[in-house]
C-alpha cells in the first residue's frame, strides 16, 4: 500500500532530544518529519539544566541567547540548603552556595557556562529553533501505532488524535525519542538493563507567591529534607519565583498515587505552617537505572529516554540525550548524502551507549549520596545530643553532595574509546574523574576549546564538516586528507592556526575532527595511507 506522506528521516518524539535531532538535522538541510502524541504542552517539566556540552550546542545553533533570555531569572542563587526538619522550625544543617547565572563565568575549558532553563522554557526554544527550517515537519496529536521495517525503509502506522484519521508515513530511518516507556523500542525487543525502581516518587508542582518570604533560609534553587526517616523530600525552583517542584520520595511505598491529602500533608511537613498555595500538578513518577543492550535495530535508532533511563540527580538524562542527537544527525546525513559508509551508523550505538552507561551509573551514584544520611530517633529532638548528631551529619552530606554539584568531567570529559570511526593513536586514556576535565586532543575526545585572538572558540570551526586543523609553523600541509575526503566526498574544511595557545591545546600538528566536534584523527606527520583514514572516519 502506497504511504500516505513519506520523509527521509521520522522522529518519533517531540521532547528536548526529538527536537534536537531535528534541528540539527535542519541545520545541515536534511529533511525530517517529527510526530508527537501530545500537543507540546509541558506541564511537568523534567529537566531544567541544560548542560555545558549541550550549550556548546545551544553556541553551534545560535540559540544561546534564546536560553540566557528565558524566564528563569539570571539574579536566583543556586544555591543547594540541607534541612533537618522543616523549612520552619527545622535546622539548615548544610549547603552548597552558588552563583546566579547572570554572575555565572565559562571555565578555561569552554566559552559556555550551564544554564538552568526548565523544559516548559526550553522545549519552546528547540521546537521555534527546529521550525526556523524548512526541511523540518512538526506535527503534534501525532500518535505511532505501529512501525515496520525493510531493508530498504520503514513505514509506521500512525493515528491523528483529533480527527482519528489513521495513515502511513514512510521513511528511510527512524529515530525513537518516545520516553523510557517507549513503545517502539519494546516492541523491537530491545532489552533495558539495570534497576527498573530506584525509588518511587511524586512531583508536585505548586505555586506560592512569596514562598521564600516564608522561611529564613532566603531564596534558593533547591533545599533538601532529611527526617528521621531519611532523605524524604527536595523542593526546587522552576522559574525562581512562585513555581515550585516538590518531590517526594517513597522508596519503600510501592508506586501507588498519593492522595491530594497525602500530599497536602507532606508539603506542610516540608515546610512546618500552613500557607496559601496551589497545586498545579501531581505525577507519579520511578527513578530507573537502565541502559538499552542496544541502541540500534536494522533502520530504527533509539535516543534519550527511550535508550537510557537515569535519576535526575546529577541533571545528565536529556543533556546525554542531546548527545544522541548530535551523534547520530551527523551520521545520517552523510549516510544519505552518500559519502557515509556501510558502517557508520552501526558506531552509534558502539560510542552512545558506554557513554550512557556511565552517566547512568553516576546519577544513580549521586542518589545514593542523597539517600545517604541515616539518621537516629532522636534527630530532631532539642538536645546537646541532636545538636551534635546533626551537624556531624550535616557536614558529612555536605561533603558527599559536593560530587553531585561539580560534574565538569561528566558534561564535557566523555570521549568515545574504541570508536571504529576512530583512529586510536595509542596514548593513556585521560581521567574520567567526574568532577575534572583536561582538554585533550586525543582521537574519541571532543576537540579542545581555546580562546582565539579575533574573539571566537576553536570550537566555532566545527559543525558542519570535518575539519582539518593544521598547528604551528611548519604544520604539513594535510593536502593527502584533503584529497582523499574529495575523491570520497566526504566534505572537510582546512583551518590552520599559530596562535600558540591553540597548538599548545591541540598537542599535535595536524588534528581531524568529525562533524560532532570529537576527534578522529591526529598526527605530526601526514599519514601513511590518507585515503584508509578517510574510510574508517566516514565509517567504510
Amino acid at each position: 500500500m502506497k504511504p500516505d506522506l513519506e520523509t527521509p528521516v521520522l522522529i518519533v518524539g517531540a521532547g528536548p532530544v526529538g527536537l534536537a535531532l531535528a534541528g540539527d538535522l535542519g541545520w545541515r538541510g536534511m529533511n525530517c518529519m517529527v510526530v508527537e502524541q501530545s500537543d507540546g504542552s509541558i506541564h511537568q517539566p523534567r529537566q531544567d539544566l541544560v548542560g555545558i556540552r549541550t550549550m556548546e550546542f545551544c553556541r553551534r545553533w545560535d540559540i544561546v541567547q534564546d536560553v540566557v533570555d528565558c524566564p528563569y531569572p539570571r539574579d536566583l542563587p543556586q544555591h543547594n540548603i540541607y534541612m533537618a526538619g522543616p523549612l520552619i522550625g527545622g535546622w539548615q544543617i548544610g549547603r552548597y552556595d552558588v552563583k546566579p547565572m547572570g554572575e555565572d563565568k565559562p571555565p578555561p575549558q569552554s566559552p559556555q557556562i550551564r544554564e538552568r532553563c526548565p523544559q516548559n522554557m526550553f522545549d519552546p526554544i528547540l521546537r521555534k529553533f527546529a521550525s526556523s527550517f524548512k526541511t523540518v515537519d512538526l506535527r503534534y496529536r501525532h500518535r505511532v501505532l505501529s512501525v515496520e521495517q525493510s531493508a530498504d525503509g520503514v513505514v509506521a502506522d500512525v493515528e491523528l488524535l483529533d480527527s482519528g484519521k489513521k495513515i502511513k508515513i514512510a521513511a528511510q530511518y527512524l529515530v525513537s525519542c518516545d520516553g523510557a516507556g517507549s513503545r517502539i523500542r519494546n516492541a523491537l525487543g530491545i532489552d533495558m538493563i539495570g534497576n527498573p525502581a530506584l525509588t518511587h516518587t511524586t512531583n508536585v508542582i505548586f505555586r506560592a507567591k512569596g514562598f521564600e518570604k516564608l522561611h529564613p533560609h532566603g531564596l534558593a534553587y533547591r533545599f533538601i529534607f532529611i527526617g528521621l526517616e531519611g532523605t524524604w523530600a527536595t523542593i526546587v525552583a522552576i522559574n525562581g519565583r512562585d513555581e515550585w517542584r516538590f518531590s517526594i520520595i517513597r522508596s519503600g511505598t510501592g508506586d501507588r498515587e498519593m492522595t491530594k491529602d497525602e500530599v497536602h500533608a507532606a508539603i506542610r511537613k516540608a515546610v512546618g505552617v500552613d500557607f496559601d498555595y496551589e497545586i498545579l500538578t501531581i505525577m507519579p513518577w520511578t527513578r530507573r537505572e537502565l541502559v538499552a543492550s542496544r541502541m540500534k535495530e536494522g533502520r530504527i535508532f533509539i535516543a534519550g529516554d527511550a535508550a537510557h533511563a537515569m535519576s535526575p540527580t546529577g541533571g545528565f538524562g536529556m543533556n546525554t540525550g542531546v548527545g544522541d542527537a548530535v551523534d547520530l544527525s551527523w551520521k545520517l546525513t552523510a549516510t544519505m548524502q552518500g559519502w557515509g559508509g556501510e558502517n557508520l551508523l552501526d558506531s552509534y550505538t558502539l560510542e552512545r551507549r558506554p557513554v550512557a552507561e556511565r552517566n547512568v551509573r553516576e546519577a544513580s551514584g549521586n542518589l545514593g549520596r542523597m539517600l545517604s544520611p541515616a539518621p537516629s530517633p532522636h534527630f530532631l529532638d532539642k538536645s546537646p545530643a541532636a545538636e551534635a548528631e546533626r551537624a556531624k551529619i550535616g557536614a558529612d552530606f555536605a561533603q558527599a553532595m559536593m560530587r553531585e554539584w561539580r560534574t565538569l568531567g561528566m558534561h564535557l570529559g566523555y570521549y568515545y574509546e574504541g570508536s571504529s570511526i576512530c583512529v586510536a593513536d595509542g596514548t593513556p586514556a585521560p581521567t574520567l574523574d567526574p568532577a575534572i576535565y583536561e582538554q585533550t586532543s586525543r582521537p574519541g575526545s571532543r576537540a579542545p576549546h581555546v580562546w582565539l585572538k579575533d574573539g571566537r572558540s576553536t570550537l566555532d570551526w566545527f559543525g558542519k564538516s570535518f575539519v582539518l586543523v593544521r598547528l604551528g609553523v611548519g604544520a604539513p600541509s594535510g593536502d593527502a586528507l584533503v584529497s582523499a575526503a574529495k575523491q570520497r566526498g566526504v566534505p572537510l574544511e582546512l583551518v590552520a592556526c599559530n596562535e600558540p595557545d591553540v597548538v599548545k591545546a591541540y598537542e599535535r600538528k595536524l588534528v581531524l575532527v568529525r562533524p560532532d566536534g570529537h576527534v578522529c584523527w591526529r598526527g605530526d606527520d601526514a599519514p601513511a595511507d590518507a585515503m584508509a583514514v578517510i574510510d574508517k572516519v566516514r565509517g567504510a
